[in-house]
C-alpha cells in the first residue's frame, strides 16, 4: 500500500518537519501501538510516557515535546488538530471507494433523479421525486422517502430512514440506524373525553453541509415549520432531536443527549453527554454544557454551565440526600428564630 513521504504531509499541514522528508507514512496509529510506516500523535500529556519508546516512523506534537522524541517528527500548535487532517488525508486514500451505480436489488421510483455518479445498495429504496446528486452513497437498505433530496457527495450508510421531504446537504454523513424526519412528539388533551389528539407534523427537516449524525440518532420533522441543522455540526450517538429545534453552526454534542421541541442551540457550542435541555428555550453561541446536565431554562451568555452530581459511595450519598431532604425544615427553623430575636 502506497502512503505519503513525511515532507508531503508536513507541508499539507503547515507543520515544521523535523527528520527526513522523504520517509514513507502509511497508516495511523497510537504512541503505544503504533510500527513502522505508522504516523502518530501526543496532545493528551497523559501520553507523554510512550513517546520515548513509540514505534512509530513520525510523531506529530509540539515543540516542548520534541527533544523526547526518538523519531522523525512534524512540529505544530495543535498536535490534535493537525493529526485530524493528517488522518483524513490517509483514510481518504486507503480507504475503499464505492463503485458508482444502482445496484439491481434496489428499488428506484421512475420519478426519482438519480446523479450516474451516485452509488445505491442493495435492497435500499428510493421513494417518488427524490433527488440523489452526483456522489452519493446510499447504502444497503436505506429508505429514501418522497421528494428527499440528497446533495453532492453525501454518504447515507445502510439502514438509514430518511422521512419524506428531508433535506441532507453536501458531503454529511448520516450513519447507521438514523431516523430523520419521524413526526415530533406533538399531542393534546381533550378534556371532555380525557384523551390525546395527535398533532400533524407538517415541517421537514433540513440538514446542512459536511454534517455528521451518529448511529441510531433521531430527528423529528417541524410540526408546521422545520426543524433545522446548520452547516457544520456534530451529532453523536443515540442523540434525541425534537421538533423544530434549530442547531447552530459548528456545534458538536455528545452522546444520549434530549433536546426538546423549539430549542434553540446557537453556533460553536458544545454539549456534554447525556445532557438534557428543556423545550422552548434557547442557547446562545459558545455555550459549553457539561455531560448529565439538566437545562431548563434558557442560556443568553456565552461560557460553561453545569449541573447534576457527581458519583459518591452509597453510604455517603444517602448521607448527603437526608440532609438535602432536611434544608426546608433547617430554614423554617431559622426563620422563626429570627424573627423571635
Amino acid at each position: 500500500m502506497k502512503g505519503f513521504t513525511l515532507g508531503y504531509l508536513a507541508k499539507h499541514v503547515n507543520g515544521r518537519l523535523a527528520g527526513d522528508p522523504d520517509v514513507e507514512i502509511k497508516w495511523i496509529a497510537t504512541l503505544k501501538d503504533a510500527r513502522s510506516g505508522d504516523i502518530s500523535f501526543l496532545a493528551n500529556r497523559q501520553y507523554a510516557r510512550y513517546l520515548p519508546g513509540t514505534g512509530a516512523t513520525a510523531v506529530i506534537l509540539q515543540e516542548k515535546d520534541l527533544a523526547n522524541c526518538p523519531t522523525h517528527a512534524i512540529v505544530v500548535d495543535d498536535p490534535y488538530l493537525v493529526y485530524a487532517k493528517i488522518a483524513q488525508k490517509i483514510v481518504g486514500v486507503v480507504s475503499e471507494q464505492v463503485p458508482s451505480g444502482v445496484s439491481e436489488q434496489a428499488y428506484i421510483d421512475s420519478s426519482a433523479e438519480i446523479s450516474p455518479q451516485a452509488s445505491i445498495g442493495a435492497f435500499a429504496v428510493i421513494c417518488a421525486g427524490a433527488v440523489i446528486e452526483s456522489g452519493v452513497q446510499i447504502g444497503a437498505h436505506a429508505y429514501v422517502g418522497r421528494e428527499v433530496r440528497i446533495m453532492k457527495g453525501a454518504n447515507v450508510y445502510p439502514h438509514v430512514t430518511l422521512y419524506d421531504g428531508t433535506i441532507i446537504g453536501q458531503r454529511s454523513i448520516i450513519h447507521s440506524g438514523v431516523v430523520i424526519g419521524s413526526d415530533g412528539f406533538g399531542i393534546a388533551m381533550d378534556r371532555s373525553s380525557g384523551r390525546w389528539i395527535k398533532v400533524p407534523q407538517v415541517g421537514r427537516v433540513l440538514i446542512g453541509n459536511d454534517v455528521e449524525i451518529g448511529a441510531n440518532t433521531t430527528i423529528d420533522r417541524g410540526a408546521i415549520g422545520d426543524t433545522v441543522i446548520e452547516d457544520n455540526v456534530k451529532l453523536d450517538n443515540q442523540i434525541q432531536v425534537g421538533h423544530n429545534v434549530q442547531i447552530g453552526e459548528s456545534t458538536a454534542i455528545a452522546g444520549c443527549v434530549g433536546i426538546a421541541g423549539s430549542t434553540k442551540i446557537g453556533k460553536h457550542c458544545l454539549i456534554g453527554g447525556g445532557a438534557g435541555i428543556a423545550g422552548h428555550i434557547e442557547l446562545v453561541d459558545n455555550v459549553v454544557v457539561s455531560g448529565m446536565t439538566m437545562v431548563t431554562k434558557s442560556i443568553l451568555k456565552p461560557g460553561m454551565y453545569s449541573s447534576g452530581m457527581p458519583a459518591r459511595e452509597n453510604r455517603q450519598w444517602r448521607k448527603n440526600l437526608a440532609r438535602f431532604n432536611n434544608l426546608e425544615r433547617i430554614l423554617k427553623t431559622q426563620t422563626k428564630q429570627e424573627d423571635h430575636d
